[in-house]
């Protein structure tokens, strides 16, 4: 199956549990980390490097202090994809090689 493949509910609620901490909210999944303003410039550099590889990106939002990722499919009318949780699985990594904490949502 290809990664952009939209998901039916099942799928996603399976997806879901197996990337604990993403909230599905609306047509994306999203997740927030708490990070230092720098820190999370520097995340947001190395999430850019490897979404440009893999062809998938996320929404990101920068505040001070935290880091929200908001992932969906664009280029298959907004919905869930393989490709979005591939994506939150790697920005996960991400988030813990640059010392992000996860926020509970």
């Amino acid at each position: 199956m290809s990664d952009k493949v939209p998901l039916g509910e099942e799928e996603i609620e399976v997806a879901l549990r197996e990337a604990p901490g993403w909230n599905r909210v609306g047509k994306e999944i999203t997740r927030t980390y708490s990070i230092r303003y720098h820190g999370g410039i520097a995340m947001i550099v190395h999430v850019a490097d490897i979404e440009r590889l893999i062809g998938h990106h996320a929404d990101i939002d920068l505040r001070w202090g935290s880091i929200r990722f908001g992932i969906t499919t664009h280029d298959v009318g907004h919905k869930l994809t393989g490709a979005d949780f591939d994506l939150a699985r790697r920005i996960d990594a991400i988030a813990a090689a640059h010392g992000a904490t996860p926020v509970d949502n």
